[in-house]
C-alpha cells in the first residue's frame, strides 16, 4: 500500500503542513512513523480524506451537477467587445476560462477577486505518478 510524507499529503489536499498534521494528532488522518520517526500517512486513508473534503460544500455555495470545483483568486482578466479572459490561480493550478464580457462584468472578475472555477468535461486524462 502506498503512503506519503506529511509534506506530500499536504500539497495533494491542498492545505499546509501543519494542517495534516493537526488532523493526524486529532485522528482524522492515519499515519505511521516511517524511518526516521517521520510520519508516513496510508494512501487509502488519504484518499478517503481527498474525497471527503471534495464532497464538503462551500460555504454558501449551492447544490450544482459540477463536482470539480477549484477556489482561487482572479490573476487576469483581458476583455473585449464580446468575450473575456479570466485566469484564476488556484493553488498549485492555473485555470483560464473564455466567458462572455457580460458575465465577467456581472460577476466583478477582477485581479484579486476570489472566485471559483467548476470543471465539467467529458474527456479527462489521468497519468500515474511513480515514486514520491
Amino acid at each position: 500500500m502506498p503512503s506519503h510524507r506529511v509534506t506530500d499529503a499536504a500539497t495533494l489536499l491542498g492545505v499546509s503542513d501543519d494542517t495534516v498534521r493537526r488532523w493526524i494528532d486529532s485522528g482524522r488522518l492515519a499515519s505511521t512513523r516511517g524511518p526516521g520517526g517521520h510520519h508516513e500517512v496510508d494512501g487509502l486513508a488519504l484518499a478517503e480524506l481527498a474525497r471527503a473534503l471534495g464532497t464538503e460544500p462551500e460555504p454558501g455555495s449551492s447544490r450544482r451537477s459540477t463536482r470539480n470545483r477549484l477556489r482561487g483568486i482572479v490573476t487576469r482578466v483581458v476583455r473585449d467587445t464580446v468575450m473575456a479572459q479570466v485566469e484564476i490561480q488556484a493553488g498549485p493550478y492555473r485555470v483560464v476560462s473564455l466567458i462572455s464580457r457580460e458575465a465577467a462584468d456581472e460577476l466583478g472578475l477582477e485581479p484579486g477577486v476570489v472566485a471559483v472555477a467548476s470543471v465539467k468535461a467529458t474527456d479527462v486524462a489521468v497519468e500515474h505518478v511513480e515514486g514520491r
